[in-house]
């Protein structure tokens, strides 16, 4: 009994001294996700600093409340995130840019416009700040209200202003939200007012010459 004792012991001795003698082979760890890169860009998210989430060349979908987070929203309802997406009525890209829309940010080839990511994502934030300027009375006027059983955000008014246009969301609070705007595949534009509120846009630039040159 004892001489068996010693021998266990003595294993368990040898065995420990072994697995001290060696090093653990080097493991190299990838992340728990692959985003697909269309522009050379990689970002880590979020951060308190308003200056560290930069305006354009954003793919990485993010579910935060900051701009990436409303611009990945807003692409996945117009097109789940496709940049080559081309719709039956014509509108391109990820966020489904119509043509006159793209001219009025200075977008002019339309097929460069649908092959280029990085230009999608600096139109798209252009168009923002072309909006914010336009609606600029209506943010101001509005913002934290309850019309027609919907709560008024910023972010909701530049995500219908993105699906209907400016003049439409203008018509909207003109009749006290009973003017029901729909797009063409039966889309609201309350809906959209309140599907996408409360994103912080507050640091995008009213701006009405706002162009992708910016």
């Amino acid at each position: 009994m004892i001489k068996k004792w010693y021998f266990y012991a003595s294993l368990i001795v040898i065995i420990t001294f072994l697995s001290l003698g060696f090093k653990p082979f080097s493991v190299e760890t990838k992340p728990w996700f692959l985003t697909e890169k269309t522009d050379g860009s990689e970002y880590i998210f979020p951060s308190l600093e308003k200056d560290d989430y930069p305006k354009v060349n954003l793919n990485v979908p993010y579910t935060g409340n900051h701009l990436i987070g409303f611009k990945e929203a807003v692409a996945f309802k117009e097109s789940q995130g496709k940049y080559r997406m081309v719709n039956s009525l014509g509108y391109m890209g990820k966020y489904q840019f119509g043509s006159k829309a793209l001219r009025a940010i200075g977008v002019r080839n339309e097929k460069d416009f649908l092959t280029d990511p990085a230009l999608q994502e600096k139109a798209f934030v252009a168009l923002l700040s072309k909006n914010k300027w336009i609606l600029r009375n209506e943010i101001e006027k509005y913002e934290g209200k309850v019309i027609n059983g919907v709560e008024i955000t910023e972010s909701g008014i530049l995500a219908a202003a993105h699906l209907g246009g400016a003049g439409s969301v203008k018509n909207f609070f003109r009749h006290g939200g009973n003017r029901h705007f729909r797009d063409a595949f039966g889309t609201s534009l309350k809906s959209y007012m309140r599907d996408f509120a409360g994103y912080d846009l507050s640091f995008i630039e009213a701006d009405n010459n706002a162009t992708i040159n910016d």
